[in-house]
């Protein structure tokens, strides 16, 4: 799959079957992470991939349908780079993209883990300098959304506003 098809493709999923994830495309999908884009190059992120059933039953904590994952990808972010956020933000739009093009569902998780953020840090053995950024629950998608896009020629703007 190409990259515009898999963005043509992509979707948030919250359905997965119960199939476990190969450890090679669980490691393609947070080398995609990687490989995006930072300020200044700092690369500020490292990313825990739990696998592990008793493990991912914790993050039901931030919605009760990441328990059927067949892995959740924890985005860690240093906030000593300026860019953190838009960094994480590149990486995790790199690997939701990847996780596509393997044809595995996954969906960006922020909202409702950030409270639980101390939560996760505590269970993950993250430092306390560094931040939980988003949760990526990954697996075998049991569902296909298909939600309204707004037409092109609706945001689409030349010239000027």
């Amino acid at each position: 799959m190409d990259a515009l098809e898999a963005i043509h493709k992509r979707r948030s999923i919250r359905r997965y079957t119960d199939d476990a994830i190969p450890k090679a495309d669980l490691e393609t999908i947070v080398d995609a992470g990687r490989l995006a884009s930072t300020g200044s190059n700092q690369q500020p992120w490292d990313f825990v991939v739990v696998t592990d059933r008793t493990m991912i039953d914790q993050f039901k904590a931030a919605g009760a349908w990441i328990g059927k994952a067949g892995a959740v990808i924890v985005v860690v972010m240093d906030p000593v780079s300026r860019w953190w956020v838009e960094d994480g933000a590149a990486a995790i739009e790199n690997m939701l993209l990847a996780g596509t093009a393997l044809g595995y569902g996954a969906c960006w998780v922020e909202g409702d883990a950030l409270p639980r953020e101390a939560q996760f840090k505590t269970l993950l053995g993250v430092p306390n300098e560094k931040r939980v950024m988003a949760l990526i629950p990954v697996g075998v998608a049991a569902e296909m959304p298909t939600p309204e896009k707004k037409p092109l020629g609706e945001v689409l703007h030349w010239e000027k506003y």
